[in-house]
């Protein structure tokens, strides 16, 4: 089992920056993806980005060259830097952690955190 606690969300005016945190505690097992998604109101949840265990990071082209993906895994903490934010940049943001333990694949997900971007 694995817990994911994301904090860090806000609200902040266009242009300006969040950093989200998510960290982790459980059993761990590689290789692994961890990831942010997010959710605006009336809207399915969309990746955002993505990182692996071998450290190849994805992001949706949405907000590629804005955002940024990292980890502490000394922490067990997955980060998400958030500049130029925009006002579609809000909704809740949630860290995922897949896991592959042989052939069985597990998903973890944290409750969310919410960021606002006004204009």
């Amino acid at each position: 089992q694995v817990q994911l606690v994301e904090s860090g969300g806000g609200l902040v005016q266009a242009g300006g920056s969040l950093r989200l945190s998510c960290v982790a505690s459980g059993s761990f097992f590689s290789p692994n993806v961890r990831g942010w998604y997010r959710q605006a109101p009336g809207k399915q949840r969309e990746l955002v980005a993505t990182i692996s265990s071998s450290g190849s990071t994805s992001y949706a082209d949405s907000v590629k060259g804005r955002f940024t993906i990292s980890t502490d895994n000394a922490k067990n903490t997955l980060y998400l830097q958030m500049n130029s934010l925009k006002p579609e940049d809000s909704g809740v943001y949630y860290c995922k952690r897949t896991q592959w333990i042989g052939i069985s694949k597990y998903d973890y997900w944290g409750q969310g955190t919410q960021v606002t971007v006004s204009s």
